[in-house]
C-alpha cells in the first residue's frame, strides 16, 4: 500500500533560465517551419552561452527553395525569443548576441522509416517509451508540487514584464516541498526561490519582501504557515543570469517539463521536435489519456505508458497503473484505450491537431496542466474522451 503521509518536492525554472531560453528558440524554429508546412520535419537543438547562440539539427520541407528561405530567418527567430524573454545584458543581449545556424536537411535514412507509407501506415520517428500521468490533487489534474512551482514563476514573469516589478530579471528557479496527509496535499513545508534581480543593491530580504505577496497569491489558502521555511536567494546576490551566468541546452529540463518527478519519464525531451517524433506526440497523448481516465472518475490517479519502434506505426505496448485507486480493472482501461484511440503517430497528430505552430508557448512553465487554447494549443489537456472511455470499459 502506498504511503499516505509524506513530503514531496518539485522544482520549476523560468523562461529566462538558460536551458529554457534554448527550449524556446528550438520550439520557435519548429513553429516557423510548421507555419509554412504542417508536415515539416524539425529536430532543432540550441546551445547558448555568453554572447553566443548555436542552433543545429535537422529540418525538412517538401519545397527546397522555401527551405533555403527559412534557413535565412533563423537568426531573427532566435533574437526575437531572447528579446521577448527580456535579456538586455552586456554579455547576452538580443541585439548583439552572435547566432550560428548549423541546421541541415533531414537524414534520408531517418525519413524513409517515417515516410515509407505516409498515406496509411506512417511509422514512428524513433523507438522509445513515453509516460503520461494525472492525479486529482489539483483542479488541473496535476501533481501539486510542480503545478504550483510553475504558478509562482509564471506570476513573477507577469509582474516583471508588465512593469510592476522592474527590478526582477528573467532568470529564476522555484522549488516547493508539499506536505501530504492521507494522500492529500495540505501545505508547504518549504519554499525555495532564486530569482535574478537587476538592482545589485538588493539583499535577499529585499527580494523576499518583493516576491512573497505574489507567492502567497498563487498558493492555496492556508498552505503557508508560520512553520513554512523560506529560502529566497539563499546564496545572496543574483545579478548575472541566463546564458551569461550558465550555459543552456535544449532538452535538459524534462522533469520540469512534465510532472516534477511525481511520475516516470521515458527520457526523451520535447522541445524542437515536430510531432512525428513520438518522444513528443506520444508523451502528449499519454497525458491526454491519463487525464481523461481520471476525469472520467475511473481512478484518482493514473499513469499510462506507451512504447514504439522506429518505422512501426502502432504502439508495441499500452500500460495503465491506477495505483489501487481504480474503479475498474487496469487491464480493462488498457483495452478501452486501444479501442477508442488511434495511437499511430498519424492518428495521434490527427486526433490532437498537432500539425500546427503551437509549440513555442509550451517551452516554459510546463507542457501539462495548462488550459487548452482556442487555436489548438495544449489540445492534450482536453477531457473530451471521457464518454468514449466510459462506454468502452
Amino acid at each position: 500500500m502506498s504511503r499516505k503521509n509524506y513530503t514531496f518536492t518539485s522544482e520549476s525554472v523560468s523562461e529566462g533560465h538558460p536551458d529554457k531560453v534554448c527550449d524556446r528558440i528550438s520550439d520557435a524554429v519548429l513553429d516557423a517551419f510548421l507555419t509554412e508546412e504542417p508536415e515539416a520535419r524539425v529536430a532543432a537543438e540550441t546551445f547558448a552561452t555568453t554572447n553566443r547562440i548555436v542552433i543545429g539539427g535537422e529540418v525538412g520541407l517538401s519545397d527546397q527553395a522555401k527551405l533555403k528561405d527559412y534557413m535565412g530567418r533563423i537568426d531573427q527567430i532566435a533574437r526575437d525569443c531572447v528579446k521577448d524573454i527580456g535579456y538586455e545584458q552586456d554579455k547576452f543581449h538580443w541585439k548583439t548576441v552572435e547566432v550560428t545556424n548549423l541546421l541541415h536537411e533531414q537524414s534520408a535514412h531517418i525519413a524513409q522509416g517515417v515516410d515509407a507509407a505516409a498515406d496509411k501506415d506512417e511509422g514512428a520517428g524513433d523507438q522509445g517509451i513515453m509516460f503520461g500521468y494525472a492525479t486529482k490533487e489539483t483542479p488541473e489534474l496535476m501533481p501539486a508540487p510542480i503545478q504550483y512551482s510553475h504558478a509562482i514563476l509564471r506570476r513573477l514573469a507577469e509582474v516583471r514584464k508588465n512593469g510592476t516589478e522592474p527590478a526582477l530579471g528573467p532568470d529564476a528557479k522555484s522549488q516547493l516541498s508539499v506536505v501530504y496527509k492521507d494522500g492529500v496535499p495540505v501545505g508547504v513545508s518549504s519554499i525555495v526561490l532564486s530569482t535574478q534581480h537587476l538592482d545589485a543593491s538588493l539583499s535577499s530580504a529585499d527580494i523576499r519582501a518583493m516576491v512573497e505577496p505574489y507567492i502567497l497569491e498563487v498558493l492555496p489558502e492556508g498552505w503557508v504557515s508560520a512553520d513554512t521555511a523560506w529560502h529566497v536567494n539563499p546564496t545572496g546576490k543574483f545579478v548575472i543570469g541566463g546564458p551569461d551566468g550558465d550555459a543552456g541546452l535544449t532538452g535538459r529540463k524534462i522533469i520540469v517539463d512534465t510532472y516534477g518527478g511525481a511520475a516516470p519519464h521515458g527520457g526523451g525531451a520535447f522541445s524542437g521536435k515536430d510531432p512525428t517524433k513520438v518522444d513528443r506526440s506520444a508523451a502528449y497523448v499519454a497525458r491526454y489519456l491519463a487525464k481523461n481516465v481520471v476525469a472520467s472518475g475511473m481512478a484518482e490517479k493514473c499513469t499510462i505508458q506507451l512504447s514504439y519502434a522506429i518505422g512501426v506505426s502502432k504502439p508495441l505496448s499500452i500500460y495503465c497503473d491506477t495505483f489501487g485507486t481504480g474503479q475498474v480493472n487496469d487491464a480493462a482501461i488498457e483495452a478501452a484505450i486501444d479501442s477508442v484511440m488511434d495511437l499511430t503517430p498519424r492518428g495521434i497528430r490527427s486526433h490532437l491537431g498537432l500539425n500546427k505552430p503551437i509549440y513555442e508557448r509550451t517551452a516554459a512553465y510546463g507542457h501539462f496542466g495548462r488550459a487548452p487554447d482556442a487555436d489548438g494549443g495544449f489540445s492534450w489537456e482536453k477531457t473530451d474522451l471521457v464518454e468514449a472511455l466510459k462506454k468502452a470499459v
